[in-house]
């Protein structure tokens, strides 16, 4: 094979690389690589340039088989000018609409219509510029190609005409309409035509000199004859330097998804530019933000603004690049994959649709990244980083198209952690102990098998198995109150109060019921007082009417030295449990004891944090702090969180679990279920609560007094087919809805036939349940205005600005988007007291 720099590492024959890209110093060998690509042009491939970049430098640069078949035979050269296709997208389009962004000039979350007016018609003045760069904007994937027509703003008029397809954010659908709309938005904004100003903000500041919008084909450029040529057109024209893709074409050969020319080399630059952070025509926190997920929250198909990061198009990942590298590919067989992890960069160009469009790349591209990344000269550090990253699993994007969903785990909670250790932590400190008191400012230890968070827990934290002093004086029995009920069992099913009251060096003096009581089956607004019938100890109620009946006396807390907190938690903001618990801390602080946290799951997963924050201030028995409404935090983390946020600075000691990892849900940690309250009885309610509670203090019945409580919504006022219909048409991801009728036992219209929907859960993992419960109340607010109190619902919600973007009937999904910025927030606050990484 012949031609210009088709050795490796792209070296001339005199051995010096090209000026035009550095080069490593030590190019590595990519045999493997040569051999698949060889193959695929064996197969049919026209023929491929490869360019590979690691650590600041093109390590890896080569040309292989033709450029152009048909109607002679031409060597593949690597100066080589492609048609990217859809690279257009991201190449030029994302990057001019992430300058406006910089400039403050757009704004993500804002309506499309906002800059383009005329997109509003038909259904779209809702969707979003965020949700054209995801591709969830329900758009159709392109424009009718049936009809004649010509021009770019008969393109334009034809894109603000669509109607969506699906209800926008509800789905991905990879569409060319997007980014025809944001090619106009671009130009719009700027008051520059797309090609002009990528040129001159982005190509020029690279020194992109081979990237362009139409080639020149004649003169003194010497464009047309380094263009690979693509297929036939339908006149059987070979295309060349004319775009491929048949939109971009009749606009003109400009577009914002395709129409953009490139070489290898200058694909480079690009690379590299966003791995330095930028190179100057973004800043670093515009590429971060363009590059991470940045679809719908539980969305299964991840995608930056733009980029692809995760989905059925992101085969040129391969198998080891992690998730977190991004990339994009087109139509006509190129495609780009860049990885922080590695700071390394893949451009494989190939033309695999010549001559008669029958060929695609994506099986090569795949093959290519894989023997690339296995390639390369990593150094510990991101060999390490690297497999940790690669590890497609719980700790990833949540719902990440390769993410693990169940295991079969096997986790000790906090009592059993306990009593593995003898109880230790509860027992009075011995004379020798008492002395060596001032070292023990202490964090979390072990979880899990290694080293966790290292915050300090106020002046205490986890310790347990601390090996016994001989010369120590014996110390004297401490006394203990409990805060439990039902849920409160070992590994044998033996309750924590017979655990404690039968432990060694510890009197169980005080037994503390909370909502539901000791034994978590009572319904009803007032627990009384009464004593546990196995043991003979006092029960004191702290759930009532009042603020003052739902606190522990602080009479009966001043003749104890420590409680012990053991409670199965719902994972909900608004479940009473929560505020309890914090109720016991403010109580601890005021009285001088110790409060002691034996940690459990959060049976909906520690990794989903979901739904509007609930607003400062407002602070209630089912609103203890500025959470949202699944927070995705255990018991143990919401103590350390409520003692730091909140200054109450209680001497808090957390026991952790062991075994327990954020993705679990209850069912993958091989623990036995006890239902947490009367009306929660399985996981999958457990799942749904979080959002379908949202609207249970309204004039609706959420299943109450009936076999499956939060798997059903009604009303007598209801129509059951009517609202399933609605609510499955707006596409909400993970459930479904089955039009029913139910008459229920208790609770709201106890003994009248209700209309309603049974909610099917489809996809757990897929499903943002506080979305959910916003989702029904726009519906029911929609569809039975006269009859819904939506007013209710604020108890619950605490949220004004959702609730009045409810009440002025904006679209659910952007009500949504628009609480993710205090949601980001509280994650970020949220990260400080994890236990469990």
């Amino acid at each position: 094979m012949g031609g210009e720099g088709r050795g490796e590492a792209g070296l001339r024959p005199g051995g010096q690389p090209r000026a035009a890209v550095p080069t490593s110093s030590s190019p590595v060998r990519l045999g493997a690589v040569d051999s698949v690509i060889q193959q695929a042009i064996a197969d049919g491939l026209p023929g491929a340039v490869l360019v590979v970049g690691h650590d600041g430098a093109v390590i890896y640069r080569k040309a292989y088989g033709h450029r152009a078949l048909e109607p002679r035979h031409e060597a593949m050269t690597l100066d080589t000018a492609f048609d990217l296709a859809s690279l257009t997208k991201v190449i030029a389009t994302t990057t001019a609409v992430m300058q406006l962004v910089e400039l403050g000039k757009v704004r993500l979350n804002d309506p499309v219509a906002k800059y383009l007016p005329e997109f509003a018609q038909n259904g779209k003045e809702d969707i979003t510029v965020r949700q054209l760069l995801t591709h969830y904007s329900g758009l159709q994937p392109d424009l009718d190609l049936k009809t004649s027509w010509e021009g770019k703003e008969t393109a334009y008029r034809m894109a603000f005409a669509e109607t969506p397809a699906q209800p926008p954010g509800s789905a991905f659908t990879y569409s060319d309409i997007n980014f025809i709309v944001l090619g106009a938005l671009v130009e719009r904004v700027s008051g520059e035509m797309l090609d002009a100003y990528a040129a001159q903000h982005i190509f020029s500041p690279l020194k992109m000199t081979r990237t362009r919008f139409l080639p020149p084909l004649a003169g003194r450029a010497g464009w047309l004859e380094k263009i690979a040529p693509t297929q036939y057109d339908e006149h059987e024209h070979m295309l060349r330097g004319v775009v491929h893709d048949p939109t971009a074409r009749r606009m003109g050969g400009v577009a914002g998804n395709a129409g953009l020319f490139s070489t290898a080399d200058d694909l480079a630059k690009f690379a590299q530019a966003l791995l330095n952070g930028g190179g100057g025509i973004l800043s670093p926190l515009m590429v971060e933000k363009m590059t991470t997920p940045e679809q719908p929250p539980a969305a299964p198909v991840l995608r930056g603004f733009g980029w692809d990061i995760d989905s059925p198009f992101s085969s040129n990942r391969g198998d080891l690049f992690p998730i977190g590298s991004y990339g994009h590919t087109g139509f006509t067989g190129t495609s780009i994959w860049i990885d922080p992890t590695t700071k390394s960069y893949i451009i494989l160009l190939t033309n695999s649709v010549h001559p008669r469009g029958k060929g695609n790349a994506v099986a090569l591209r795949s093959k290519v990244a894989t023997e690339v990344a296995a390639a390369l000269n990593l150094t510990a550090d991101e060999k390490e980083d690297l497999r940790w990253k690669s590890i497609t699993g719980y700790n990833e994007a949540q719902s990440a198209s390769r993410r693990m969903s169940v295991r079969n785990g096997t986790v000790k909670t906090g009592i059993d952690v306990l009593e593995e250790h003898g109880f230790d932590v509860l027992k009075a400190k011995s004379t020798s102990e008492e002395r060596n008191a001032s070292v023990s400012e202490r964090t979390e230890q072990q979880v899990n098998g290694e080293s966790q968070n290292p915050h300090p827990v106020a002046e205490d934290a986890t310790r347990v198995g601390q090996p016994a002093n001989a010369d120590a004086t014996p110390a004297a029995k401490r006394h203990i109150g409990v805060v439990t009920n039902q849920t409160g069992i070992d590994a044998d099913g033996r309750r924590t109060i017979d655990g404690l009251a039968q432990a060694p060096g510890i009197s169980l003096d005080a037994i503390f019921s909370p909502e539901h009581g000791v034994t978590g089956t009572l319904d009803t607004p007032h627990v009384d007082n009464t004593t546990d019938a196995v043991t003979g100890i006092p029960v004191y109620s702290v759930y009532g009417g009042t603020d003052a009946a739902r606190r522990p006396s602080l009479d009966v807390l001043k003749t104890l030295d420590a409680v012990v907190f053991d409670i199965q938690d719902a994972g909900a903001r608004f479940y009473t449990y929560e505020t309890t618990l914090g109720y016991f801390l403010e109580a601890a602080a005021q009285g001088g004891i110790e409060l002691i946290v034996l940690d459990r799951p959060n049976p909906v997963t520690g990794a989903f944090v979901q739904g509007p924050v609930s607003d400062a201030g407002r602070e209630n028995f089912t609103n203890y702090s500025a959470v949202p409404p699944r927070h995705g935090m255990t018991m143990g983390e919401l103590a350390k969180m409520f003692n730091a946020e909140r200054g109450i600075n209680a001497k808090l000691t957390v026991v952790p679990m062991e075994g327990w990892e954020r993705g679990d849900w209850f069912d993958s940690t091989g623990l036995v279920w006890v239902n947490p309250s009367p009306n929660l009885r399985s996981v999958t309610e457990a799942a749904l609560y979080p959002g379908v509670a949202l609207i249970e203090g309204t004039n609706v019945s959420v299943g109450r007094g009936t076999d499956t409580p939060f798997e059903l919504v009604g009303a007598p006022w209801m129509k059951s087919r009517e609202l399933a219909a609605y609510l499955n048409a707006r596409g909400i991801a993970g459930v479904r809805f089955v039009p029913v009728t139910f008459t229920p036992t208790a609770s709201a219209y106890s003994g009248q036939e209700c209309q309603g929907v049974n909610v099917i859960v489809t996809d757990r993992n897929g499903l943002d349940t506080p979305e959910l419960g916003i989702e029904l109340a726009a519906a029911l607010h929609k569809l039975y205005a006269a009859d819904f109190k939506l007013e209710k619902m604020q108890d619950l919600l605490v949220n004004q600005s959702v609730y009045d973007a409810l009440v002025a009937g904006d679209d659910p999904r952007r009500i949504a988007q628009d609480w993710q910025e205090g949601l980001e927030k509280f994650e970020k606050v949220r990260e400080k007291y994890l236990i469990y990484k």
